[in-house]
């Protein structure tokens, strides 16, 4: 990995929306939204061949206008759903849908890359989520561990919790609640919980965080003041159910046990502009990926706050006064393992002047992939198997 080349895939249209495809267990791939208010927009198919360190593609026409948000089925690889702009009685609004790829991108039909005269295939649309009069919609959250029939929508201040039917070309609002309070509430972002049987979901509005619980709709926790400025995103621990990241434009990462909210159990100042996104490493969880729009992403060792911290798997009463002693001793270094790698990506300072983001995405279901920061990784000590991380400019 460390004498491959970097690998650099252009579009031609602005990008913000990417993310992993989980459902895909053949091949590393990614789906990215691009912007543009002039022409149709495109959702670019990328494979990454990590054996001989190329990229595949395939892009499709998403018509419907420039796309702001990205998620992908984690059980139907050729569905996924986007956040997209379009104006209705002169305003402009944010709406939601469920999408079908077409038969022709299944494994081993990739276009090749050289080949620019490849047409663009059309997406098949299979349902709108968009309840009457629930505003603009901010993204949508699967259901992590379901069959791809649960998503979350996030519109203005309602949480809309929807079943797909008939092969996801119905949806049938189940049930929702809504953020009550002075002012206008807005969500910004969620994440659903892949513990407690995925009964947990997590939303940002403005500063705060809360959990709800989707089973009867209700909030189980609040963090009124968890970042000083807007809450730009949220990841959960693949391995410790209560532990909960965050980020947002105070340039700090947060980690939270949601048993006790009222102190984050840690908390990094790496970045110097606003975090527009966290992800945790889904094999090895003490490894967090932030990007910024101080156009660095960072690799961090999280090492004291793990599921798998030094020394987790003794047993104590095994332990001679010696050997306990070691033990305490290695603990309390462990508290200060906690190391980071950073790598900074160059962008035309009309990008950095729009405030658009680096985005973090990991693939779920990866034992030993190529990570662009893997070489830093190593040289902390720790392998960063397990993920993907990507940038999201267009523009780089």
């Amino acid at each position: 990995m460390e004498d491959d080349a970097p690998v650099i895939y252009g579009l031609e249209f602005q990008a913000r929306a990417l993310t992993p495809q989980t459902a895909e267990t053949d091949a590393i791939r990614f789906l990215v939204g691009t912007q543009s208010l002039k022409y149709d927009n495109q959702i670019h198919v990328i494979d990454f061949d990590d054996e001989n360190n190329i990229i595949n593609k395939n892009v499709l026409l998403h018509q419907a206008g420039e796309i702001w948000h990205i998620s992908a089925s984690p059980s139907d690889k050729g569905v996924l759903a986007t956040c997209y702009n379009k104006t209705a009685d002169s305003k402009v609004v944010t709406c939601a849908a469920v999408w079908r790829m077409p038969l022709e991108l299944e494994p081993g039909g990739q276009d090749s890359p050289e080949d620019a005269a490849s047409p663009a295939h059309a997406l098949e649309l299979l349902c709108h989520l968009e309840p009457a009069a629930r505003g603009s919609t901010a993204c949508v959250a699967w259901e992590p561990a379901g069959d791809g029939k649960r998503v979350i929508s996030l519109a203005d201040n309602h949480i809309l919790l929807w079943d797909l039917q008939e092969s996801s070309s119905q949806a049938m609002l189940a049930s929702s609640a809504s953020l009550e309070g002075k002012g206008q509430l807005k969500f910004t972002t969620g994440r659903w919980s892949p513990h407690h049987n995925c009964s947990q979901v997590a939303t940002a509005n403005d500063t705060a965080i809360r959990g709800w619980d989707t089973r009867t709709m209700s909030q189980i926790y609040c963090i009124e003041s968890a970042h000083g400025q807007l809450v730009r995103d949220l990841d959960f621990n693949p391995n410790k159910q209560y532990y909960l990241a965050s980020c947002g434009d105070d340039c700090k990462v947060k980690f939270w046990d949601t048993r006790n909210v009222a102190e984050p159990v840690k908390t990094l100042e790496e970045h110097s502009h606003w975090v527009w996104n966290v992800r945790y490493n889904h094999s090895h969880d003490q490894l967090v990926l932030t990007g910024s729009s101080d156009s660095r992403v960072i690799l961090s060792n999280m090492v004291s706050i793990s599921s798998e911290p030094f020394g987790h798997l003794v047993d104590d009463d095994d332990l001679s006064d010696q050997e306990e002693r070691r033990l305490e001793e290695k603990r309390w270094e462990t508290q200060h393992l906690d190391t980071t790698a950073v790598a900074s990506v160059q962008r035309p300072a009309t990008c950095r002047a729009r405030g658009s983001p680096l985005s973090c995405l990991l693939s779920a279901r990866q034992e030993s992939a190529s990570c662009l920061y893997q070489k830093q990784a190593h040289q902390e000590g720790r392998q960063a198997c397990g993920w993907q991380a990507c940038p999201e400019m267009a523009s780089l």
